[in-house]
């Protein structure tokens, strides 16, 4: 089972690192982080949390 405290974290530093949102998702018993922009299937996703960093407009 993934280890989801560590993916929200590295997700959150991952999103103030670049600065622009990522969406943290679960798929098939996996979890996984992307950039929200390139997120294309939704539909096949649970999506867990989005993050955005303070200051993005």
């Amino acid at each position: 089972m993934p280890d989801l405290n560590l993916a929200q974290n590295h997700a959150l530093d991952l999103a103030r690192t670049l600065m622009v949102p990522v969406t943290l998702f679960e798929i098939d018993g996996e979890i996984g982080v992307l950039t929200s922009d390139e997120l294309d299937d939704e539909d096949a996703l649970e999506i867990v949390h989005e993050y955005v960093p303070a200051g993005f407009h």
